[in-house]
């Protein structure tokens, strides 16, 4: 019997190994025209055995891409598209640089300051108001998600003061939204204990 570990390594695993056999075979012909009808007709099968892929922009492309990946980039015939280059498959991704931006309350996130940012450049009048209550709201409902606890409409109005210099003020009239239309989050523990008086009602029975 022969074992999976002691076969060799599937370099595409959703083609199987089936389809890698068929391309070393392709890759190990000698005749350039028997390999070239070879190379297409394994083209063909790829495609019938992944029909999902074909939604895909560049389908065909791609099925070549990995023909000549699977063959070690060892297979030599010709194609409708640019062979893929090993060096630039293989090179590491360029290091990503994380933001060192520094949020002075973590529980509204860089976006709402880059709200209050904006519309501390606009001109005084209803719109700006309109568009501080809007970022009050958000900073409510944010307030409440992070520390799964209510919040005074007097804090977050000191906040916004705070995070936009006095520049962004709400109408005198302005009311934020009701703690009630806002949803606090569910603790764990609170959805375990429900689960266990469910277990408990009539008529269920443990499998």
């Amino acid at each position: 019997m022969e074992y999976n570990t002691e076969r060799e390594h599937l370099i595409i695993p959703e083609y199987g190994r089936h389809v890698q056999k068929m391309i070393a075979h392709a890759t190990n012909l000698k005749d350039r025209a028997k390999q070239q009808k070879c190379v297409n007709a394994i083209i063909a099968f790829m495609g019938q055995r992944n029909p999902h892929l074909r939604d895909i922009k560049d389908f065909t492309h791609k099925l070549w891409d990995h023909l000549f990946i699977m063959s070690d980039f060892q297979i030599d015939v010709e194609s409708p598209y640019p062979k893929p280059e090993k060096k630039k498959l293989e090179a590491k991704p360029e290091k990503m640089n994380y933001p060192k931006t520094k949020i002075r309350f973590p529980f509204y996130g860089i976006n709402i300051e880059k709200m209050i940012a904006y519309a501390c450049t606009m001109e005084e009048g209803e719109l700006k108001e309109t568009m501080a209550g809007m970022i009050a709201n958000h900073m409510k409902k944010d307030y409440i998600t992070w520390n799964k606890a209510f919040v005074s409409d007097e804090t977050i109005l000191k906040h916004l003061n705070q995070l936009s210099e006095g520049k962004v003020k709400t109408h005198t009239d302005f009311q934020l939204i009701d703690d009630k239309n806002i949803q606090k989050p569910k603790t764990y523990r609170k959805l375990k204990k429900k689960g266990k008086n469910y277990k408990h009602k009539k008529g269920y029975k443990r499998r």
